[in-house]
Order: C-alpha cells, then sequence, then structure tokens
C-alpha cells in the first residue's frame, strides 16, 4: 500500500495533530465538530497530506492550531496552553486520525466527512488502549461505506461527463470504463497510457483515480 508520506515523519505528525486537538479544543475552547471543520478546510490539512517537512515535523501541535484557527477565522487564539498529565481523549482523536491518513492516504476532508468528532469520541472509550490497526480496520471499513463510488466514477460525476462522453474524447473503451466504475476491473492495474488519457478529460491528476 502507498502511504502518504515517508514513514519517519509518522510519529511527529500523530504527536503534532493530537496536541492541535487537545489545545484548540481544552485551551481555545472550540467545539471539537468545529475545529474538525476548520482543519480540514485549512491548508494545514492539505500540507500535511502532502508530506511538508515543516507541518509533520518542523511545528508543534500548538502552532498548528494556530495556523488553523488565525487562516481559518482571521483571528489568532490567545489560549494559553495548559499542562496535562497523560493523553486526554481529544489527544488521541488527533494521533489516532494522523496515523489513520498517514496509512490510507486519504484526504483529511473525506475522513472527517466520513466519521464525526462524535463518533470518535465514542471509538476512544473503546479503542484508545487498544493497538492502532484496530482503529485503522474500523476507519477503512467505515470509509469505504460511506465512499461506495469508485474515484473514477466519482470523479466523471462531478466533472458532468457521462460514460459514454469520456470513452469518446479519451479513446479507452466504453467497456472498460463501465468495469473500471464496478469494480469489475482493476483500475490500479491499468495502463499509465489509460490513467493518462481518462485525467486529461476529467481535468485530474493520475494518482486521484487510483483506488485507495
Amino acid at each position: 500500500m502507498t502511504h502518504a508520506y515517508q514513514e519517519i515523519y509518522l510519529s511527529n505528525a500523530q504527536a503534532a495533530l493530537g496536541e492541535a486537538f487537545d489545545y484548540a479544543i481544552h485551551d481555545c475552547r472550540i467545539p471539537g465538530e468545529q475545529f474538525v471543520k476548520l482543519f480540514a478546510a485549512s491548508t494545514i490539512s492539505r500540507r500535511m497530506e502532502n508530506g511538508e517537512p515543516d507541518c509533520l515535523a518542523g511545528k508543534s501541535g500548538i502552532e498548528l492550531a494556530v495556523d488553523v484557527l488565525s487562516e481559518t477565522t482571521g483571528k489568532a487564539p490567545k489560549a494559553a496552553s495548559s499542562e496535562h498529565f497523560g493523553r486526554s481523549r481529544e489527544y488521541w482523536i488527533g494521533w489516532a486520525t494522523a496515523y489513520y491518513q498517514w496509512w490510507s492516504d486519504r484526504k483529511y476532508s473525506e475522513i472527517f466527512k466520513a466519521v464525526s468528532f462524535e463518533e470518535l469520541q465514542e471509538l476512544y472509550t473503546t479503542l484508545h488502549e487498544a493497538d492502532i490497526s484496530k482503529f485503522v480496520d474500523i476507519m477503512d471499513a467505515r470509509l469505504r461505506e460511506v465512499f461506495s463510488d469508485t474515484n473514477l466514477k466519482r470523479i466523471r460525476l462531478n466533472y458532468g461527463c457521462t460514460q459514454a462522453e469520456l470513452a469518446k474524447r479519451s479513446g479507452v473503451s466504453l467497456r472498460s470504463i463501465q468495469m473500471y466504475e464496478q469494480r469489475n476491473k482493476d483500475i490500479n492495474k491499468a495502463s499509465a497510457e489509460t490513467l493518462l488519457s481518462l485525467s486529461k478529460v476529467l481535468g485530474c491528476t493520475m494518482e486521484d483515480l487510483i483506488e485507495k
């Protein structure tokens, strides 16, 4: 499986996002569901997804939270960071979600669209002492359930293109497109030429068409 970025940054990313959630929710008094939306909408989340070292390892969690809130609300938080003994529930949510994002290479916006902050709080009760793989399994099943359409179908529909139109413009056979969208044919094994032809028509990258 292709992960979001190099594993050497993973532990730092987990700690930073955990601290960001803890600081924003506990010290800045931002409701968890609101901070999730602000984070997912920010450039910080996308920079973390892209594996930018200054976000993954160059900033503390408090600095990340300040950047998120400053960017999305126009106001920098002034709350001081309080001292915590042990991981809070909110810290664990950020920590575990960062791991799943790295493992799955999905966008944070997709993750938080599929699983609400309230649901993550409920998972904490049973999973915070369990191996992280159990969290991954539950999250992956939920994401696959919510995003049941293939990337090809989702992107094609958003673009406003029929299967026949895509076939004509890309040169990829209509039958192949149908089979890719029905998961009867694995698009991850398609040739680079096929992926390039489809992506050019749909205005996306080749990687956007790959199934995680």
